[in-house]
């Protein structure tokens, strides 16, 4: 069973992309709704497995470290895995009627998308420093190539922009990898954590450690290296947009964080796990500045994702030389604030992409009259920020109150002010959004009514991120699953 379940998630992805790369638009929207379901079903059959047996390593085609690849199944893989399926699939959903299907050059969002979630499940699964690298190029690529569907000017740039960052960032992370290798002689993670647990950590591994952060943080847009990521969410398709700010930024993170938790008592530092700290508040409080000076709608949700993005790495200061219950608090805190905000963000995108449909233009200040002819479109972009703001009872709230715990907890009581700034600035530049709608348009018969179909996917999103704050104890629970004793259930 097992074997079918990891054959599902890694492959089946590549070869949907193959099967819609030899299709039309309207074929290759056919083939992944099938796709979708399938994966759907994986998704949730192994995250049902891991739930009943707990985590356990996979050697892919049987051939173990450090010959073969070695994938790490464990409670928080699989929630990355479900939540991957839920945003993907509404958000390939959402493209099947948003995209317009007679632009030749949009038959290649589907094979894109395809190979976009076989590199997301890579990076959830992956054991070992260097298939976490291929799966990141994979994404990287992916979604270089979505960007560039825009077919302007304007997203070709913006594409080009992103491809320059997201290489130098992967040169910097493969750079630490090679170090890693030649001072431990294993690319495993859990192999150099064993070497760690006894032996003294030498001096020339922090090094690896500090670029590969690097090179991590520049591909998730972490304040000062997030300059490419405002053009390249703001110009590409509402979908695609949804699927970056989701899914793709938290890859990157998601590597740096699995490296913090099992190097970083050995191989970081105090001033190391401030600094990062400092720099996510700053993403904060600047993010979120910027983006209440915008005048397009889809830059001011690119620049709350920047100021988002910045909370996950109040995750190093908040683990480092800590308590362990601490610890986990900051942990448990930083994964629903991931899961939230993929699940909020995606709903906005989506959502500001039904606006803009509707009044054909980006502007915040096209918007005025809209929320009489599209409430439901405006109703979830505003149920989505409930989230980003933190406001009870969503996920979000949920989140910021167990990352408030941990830094009183540990004295770091700086990191609450952090908290606070960025909620009251989340409310300024929604609030504004809302403002802008109820204005009066003397124009008010000229709005289009987009389909049904494409208000009610950001409306389930939106839900979603509301209501994991209902079931984050059931959720936290599967994270902490231990693992099975040897090899898969």
């Amino acid at each position: 069973m097992t074997l079918w379940l990891m054959a599902g998630l890694l492959f089946t992805p590549l070869a949907w992309a193959v099967l819609t790369l030899l299709t039309d638009f309207v074929w290759g929207r056919r083939v992944t709704w099938v796709g979708i379901l399938v994966q759907v079903l994986v998704s949730l059959g192994l995250w049902l497995t891991v739930a009943q047996h707990g985590g356990f390593y996979y050697d892919l085609g049987g051939w173990g470290a450090p010959l073969g690849i070695e994938l790490r199944v464990d409670g928080l893989a699989v929630t990355f895995v479900l939540l991957t399926a839920a945003v993907a699939s509404a958000c390939g959903l959402h493209a099947g009627v948003y995209i317009d299907q007679h632009k030749p050059w949009h038959r290649y969002f589907w094979p894109l998308f395809w190979f976009l979630w076989s590199g997301l499940n890579a990076v959830w699964l992956g054991g070992d420093l260097f298939n976490l690298y291929v799966g990141l190029e994979l994404i990287s690529l992916s979604a270089v190539g979505l960007v560039a569907l825009g077919g302007n000017a304007n997203a070709l740039r913006a594409s080009i922009r992103y491809l320059l960052a997201a290489l130098l960032g992967s040169l910097a992370y493969l750079l630490g990898v090679a170090l890693i290798y030649g001072q431990f002689g294993t690319l495993s993670i859990a192999g150099v954590v064993a070497w760690l647990d006894n032996h003294s950590a030498p001096a020339g591994p922090g090094l690896a450690l500090a670029l590969m952060i690097t090179g991590l943080a520049l591909k998730t847009a972490l304040f000062p290296l997030h300059r490419w990521l405002p053009p390249a969410h703001g110009i590409a398709k509402s979908p695609v947009s949804a699927l970056l700010s989701a899914l793709v930024v938290k890859a990157s993170f998601y590597i740096a964080a699995r490296l913090w938790l099992a190097f970083g008592e050995s191989l970081g530092s105090l001033a190391a796990a401030q600094m990062v700290g400092l720099l996510g508040g700053a993403a904060v409080v600047w993010g979120s500045w910027l983006a209440c000076k915008q005048a397009q709608l889809k830059q001011v949700v690119a620049y709350s994702s920047v100021a988002q993005i910045g909370y996950l790495f109040l995750l190093f200061p908040l683990t480092y030389s800590v308590s362990e219950s601490v610890s986990l608090q900051a942990q448990q805190g930083i994964t629903l604030q991931v899961i939230s905000h993929a699940l909020a963000k995606a709903a906005m995108f989506l959502a500001a992409g039904n606006l803009i449909l509707s009044v054909g233009s980006s502007r915040i200040d096209a918007l005025a009259g809209v929320s009489r002819f599209l409430p439901f479109s405006l109703f979830s972009f505003g149920l989505a920020g409930v989230s980003l703001m933190s406001l009870p009872p969503s996920g979000g709230f949920a989140a910021k109150w167990l990352l408030l715990q941990a830094s009183l907890g540990s004295g770091q009581w700086w990191w609450a002010l952090v908290l606070l700034a960025g909620g009251l600035l989340s409310a300024a530049y929604l609030f504004r959004i809302y403002r802008a709608s109820f204005a009066e348009n003397p124009e008010t018969d000229q709005f289009f009514h987009p389909s049904k179909s494409l208000e009610i996917i950001p409306m389930v999103l939106a839900v979603m991120a509301l209501g994991l704050g209902f079931v984050s104890e059931q959720v936290l629970s599967v994270m902490a699953l231990p693992f099975a004793e040897e090899g898969a259930p």
